[in-house]
């Protein structure tokens, strides 16, 4: 099998596809999140922690500045992402649940079972 036609199976393979509509999913999850993080949540800190902006707190070592509050502000959208993110798979999952304990309807019987009852009931009458 040349490398065209294995590449050919793989690309078109349902695991390929829905990785590529995850990671497109993945891209338009993260503006919204990073929206609200930045528009809604991360002001809401800063005044919970007397008014800091993050993208602001450096250190200034010579003529080059160490801004360590990006990193603290990605850190705290990281773990708001996060918990989102647990949010929605927890609720993938008792969904996934409830559709595992929906009891399953009963197997109809064997052909030879159900002829032996057809035939029983006949002869009750």
């Amino acid at each position: 099998m040349g490398m065209l036609q294995e590449f050919k199976d793989f690309a078109v393979k349902g695991n390929a596809i829905d990785l590529a509509i995850a990671t497109v999913l993945g891209g338009a999850f993260n503006a919204i999140v990073g929206a609200l993080v930045d528009n809604v949540l991360m002001p809401i800190v800063g005044i919970l922690t007397g008014g800091i902006n993050f993208d602001t707190i450096a250190i200034k070592v010579g003529d080059a500045q160490l801004k360590y509050g990006v990193a603290i502000g990605a850190t705290i959208k990281f773990v708001i992402v996060a918990f989102f993110l647990f949010l929605v798979i927890k609720a993938l999952n008792s969904l996934k649940k409830k559709e595992a304990e929906a009891p399953a309807a009963p197997a109809a019987p064997p052909a030879d079972i159900a002829l032996l009852t057809e035939i029983r009931d006949l002869l009750k009458k």
